[in-house]
């Protein structure tokens, strides 16, 4: 079994820390729009992203949905790889928590609660499901901002930043 070698980093400047935190939260408020979009709307026919009109529109607001989160994702992954190409994936892990809890808390207090483009569920009290989507959101960003907290801290090389 051969080892293959790992090149050096790119010469030049290495991208600011703060970009892998941005690039990691697109792709995790990706990730979770494409969670929601399979299992709420898809799945469990709980509701669209948009369930004002028609149920045509609702369909629709899905697709458009669906649709951005492609492009997150995609575009994500490919300023991804060129911060893995140059080793600068500092922040990653955090931008990826605030990413994943940002995208809920803004579904759950934006979408459900201010603009009422959609509950999470119809038919029912949907006060614990409120708790749990807004909770686990919260969880998730909390988790991403220590993370940015701890990363921040550190400068390349393992030394503690002045």
């Amino acid at each position: 079994m051969s080892s293959r070698p790992v090149p050096p980093p790119p010469a030049g400047p290495l991208p600011r820390p703060e970009r892998s935190l941005a690039v990691c939260a697109l792709l995790g408020a990706a990730a979770m729009a494409a969670v929601d979009e399979i299992v709420f709307h898809q799945l469990l026919h709980w509701h669209h992203f948009y369930d004002r009109s028609t149920s045509g529109v609702g369909l629709l607001s899905d697709g458009l949905l669906h649709t951005a989160e492609l492009l997150g994702l995609v575009a994500g992954f490919f300023l991804f790889a060129d911060l893995r190409r140059r080793r600068a994936l500092a922040h990653a892990w955090a931008g990826l928590f605030l990413g994943l809890g940002g995208f809920q808390l803004f579904d759950g207090i934006v979408d459900h609660k201010l603009l009422r483009v959609h509950q999470i569920r119809y038919g029912v009290d949907v006060t614990g499901y409120d708790w749990a989507w807004n909770g686990a959101g919260a969880a998730l960003f909390l988790l991403g901002a220590a993370l940015a907290v701890r990363a921040r801290g550190r400068a390349p090389g393992g030394r503690t930043a002045a």
